[in-house]
């Protein structure tokens, strides 16, 4: 990609497309960083979201995202709306000149992934893929240790999911539980614990996955299993629910090493729960204060990551999390549903 020219001396204007539940969180993440975001549109084709939204937040509001870029006056667009729809919307962005910020996942297929890099890469504009549970306090410690070296080999890793979603979240919106426009249990709620097989441990060999609709009248799995060997010869699993009695209970990660065990847990990683080592580290004595309680899933990292955007349209920083890392757990996710259709192990990179 050719080299952005930095926004300087001025607010960086934003605008929101998609109204609904997540984009609470980027409204909160925009007025956190006042001093440097301006947000100048919204865009939602529910006319309720769109007036509740222009309404609350003082901006102009549109029925289309063809009518918001119409409008010029913008610098990012940070996408909110169903998973399925980031690959046309992304690109239509990017051909204005705009910059993107998707949701997780960047995108429900492959070949979706990899044309939202390319257009923006040959528009000359940056692709951010929300990766905000990475900058939970207890995975950054996490990542630290890894990548200290301080497991020595990492022999086995396990990741759970288990949470819940009532058949009245799929009724809500008719995009919920498809394949087209959502993805299952492991795509759509369990995304962020993917991203963390790859981001944590390194690359993935193998995987092979069983899913299953067990309980929901919906298209996609509200249940699944995963085994992964990494390149490292690290073996893992993790299993993943939305059935889960009567509420959300739990999502963790155990890394066992050659001279480490940690288990970080909660609801949503968000309590170091065993951390255990053969060296001693000044981290150690931070256990405590990085564990965190938590009602909301989310976490709390979403205007850190609004803070390596403004850092980066400044021309200060590296992005956290590109296009190109969100293909990383984009790969993943595709391999695992192949692996279930198909009854077989799919190794990685799934194109050479």
């Amino acid at each position: 990609m050719p080299p952005v020219e930095p926004i300087k001396s001025r607010p960086i204007r934003i605008g929101i497309l998609g109204c609904g539940r997540i984009s609470a969180n980027h409204f909160k993440s925009i007025e956190a960083h006042a001093d440097d975001l301006e947000l100048v549109a919204v865009c939602d084709d529910d006319p309720v979201k769109l007036a509740a939204a222009v309404s609350e937040h003082g901006v102009t509001g549109h029925a289309s995202l063809e009518a918001m870029l119409d409008a010029g006056n913008l610098d990012v667009v940070s996408i909110c709306t169903p998973s399925g729809q980031h690959c046309q919307q992304a690109q239509a962005i990017a051909r204005r000149g705009v910059h993107v910020m998707t949701e997780k996942p960047m995108a429900t297929r492959w070949r979706d992934g990899l044309d939202m890099v390319q257009a923006c890469d040959e528009s000359g504009v940056h692709l951010f893929v929300i990766k905000q549970n990475r900058r939970n306090a207890t995975l950054q410690m996490l990542k630290r240790a890894v990548d200290q070296k301080r497991f020595g080999r990492i022999h086995m890793v396990h990741i759970n999911v288990f949470w819940t979603r009532p058949q009245e979240y799929y009724d809500s919106s008719r995009w919920r539980g498809t394949w087209e426009l959502d993805g299952g249990a492991f795509m759509n709620q369990a995304s962020h614990y993917v991203d963390l097989i790859e981001w944590l441990i390194g690359p993935v060999a193998d995987v092979h996955a069983m899913t299953g609709t067990l309980a929901r009248d919906i298209e996609v799995e509200d249940s699944g299993v995963l085994n992964i060997r990494w390149r490292s010869g690290a073996l893992g699993s993790m299993a993943v629910t939305m059935l889960t009695y009567p509420k959300n209970y739990e999502g963790s990660i155990t890394i066992l090493g050659e001279k480490g065990t940690v288990r970080v847990g909660g609801v949503a990683v968000n309590q170091i729960e065993h951390w255990e080592f053969e060296d001693e580290h000044p981290d150690d004595a931070s256990i405590a204060d990085a564990s965190y309680e938590t009602t909301s899933v989310y976490g709390f990292g979403h205007p850190l990551y609004y803070r390596n955007v403004i850092d980066v349209l400044r021309g200060e920083a590296d992005p956290d999390t590109d296009g190109r890392d969100g293909l990383k757990s984009l790969e993943v996710l595709i391999a695992a549903y192949l692996s279930a259709r198909d009854g077989q192990t799919v190794s990685l990179p799934l194109e050479y």
